[in-house]
């Protein structure tokens, strides 16, 4: 391979590292704002439950402790009856 053709190569390989280290560091900013927007959704629907703190550390570790399925369009989702006052609930997801 002569000279030219070479310098040509490797400017190429060198263009391409650079993209891919923009795009990582895209991804990686995206990741972070994704996750940011997640705890928010989460805080924000804690906050709206209008649980008392000693009561969500109840709940977090009953959920803990049991195996959820996952929540799909139109699938019945069962309340935790320990705080929400007593029975067990059924509700409809709107999803």
């Amino acid at each position: 391979m002569s000279t030219a053709k070479m310098a040509k190569v490797e400017a190429e390989i060198e263009k391409a590292k650079a993209k891919i280290s923009e795009y990582q560091s895209k991804l990686k900013e995206l990741e972070m704002k994704k996750t940011d927007i997640e705890n928010t959704e989460i805080v924000d629907a804690v906050r709206g439950m209008s649980i008392p703190l000693d009561g969500l550390a109840a709940l977090l570790q009953s959920l803990k402790g049991s195996a959820l399925p996952a929540t799909a369009s139109g699938q019945k989702v069962q309340k935790a009856p320990a705080l929400m006052g007593g029975a067990a609930e059924t509700e409809e997801t709107g999803e």
